[in-house]
């Protein structure tokens, strides 16, 4: 039996660590989630106190109404007595007694409205304070793990490649080297081309002294002179 307890215990241990690696996996989103039934929340109450001061508007008109009535009937009651009528200004008195009875219902539902109002009012602005707070955490937590997320990626990616990096470089390098071979035959071509034509000939030719001359200005000018002594 003891032994049957310590395997479900490591099955329901095993299974808060799943459901914490889900939650953890998913924290963002649930997050996020959160927030809009937060939104829908104060959505509903904002209705609810929609509908609470609209209560109260109304026990306010009653309330007036109820005043106005009762201020109507004392006149009654004054011109009732006035004229002598003990008993109709009784009746009338009857009737103001009921009125102000439902005045005073009327005041203590509105002044029972009011306050709950207010409540309503300081909850919801509480409230949306909180939810723009986690909104604005939300952001800054989204950032970061999308920075987390590019980070990881570039450091796996130069973990990963760094086979793929040598392989590269020595691609690279057999490029530079085709390149080099390409361009020392080219030269090695002009020059044999030059060794085989009549100019490298009349090249030799003039760096022997044999054949003409371009005449230097030191000769020019011995001519000139020579010219002038004759």
């Amino acid at each position: 039996m003891s032994l049957l307890k310590k395997i479900f215990t490591a099955i329901r241990g095993g299974a808060t660590e799943a459901g914490e690696a889900i939650v953890d996996a998913n924290s963002i989103r649930i997050l996020e989630q959160e927030i809009r039934d937060a939104e829908n929340h104060i959505n509903k109450a904002k209705q609810d106190l929609t509908s609470v001061m609209a209560k109260e508007m109304q026990a306010e008109r009653e309330i007036e109404g109820f005043k106005k009535q009762a201020i109507d009937y004392e006149g009654f009651a004054i011109e009732a007595l006035n004229k002598g009528d003990e008993a109709l200004a009784t009746e009338i008195a009857e009737k103001i007694a009921g009125i102000e009875a439902e005045l005073a219902l009327h005041e203590e539902s509105k002044t029972s409205f009011s306050a709950h109002a207010n409540r309503l009012r300081e909850l919801v602005k509480k409230t949306e304070r909180q939810l723009a707070e986690y909104k604005r955490q939300l952001t800054m937590v989204k950032t970061t793990d999308s920075v987390q997320k590019a980070t990881s990626a570039i450091s796996d990616s130069f973990s990963n490649s760094n086979s793929k990096m040598m392989s590269a470089t020595e691609s690279l390098e057999r490029i530079k080297k085709k390149q080099r071979d390409f361009d020392d035959k080219l030269k090695a071509a002009e020059t044999l081309e030059n060794e085989n034509s009549d100019t490298s000939l009349e090249t030799k030719m003039k760096s022997a002294g044999i054949g003409p001359q371009n005449a230097s200005a030191s000769s020019v000018l011995d001519r000139i002179r020579a010219k002038k002594g004759a």
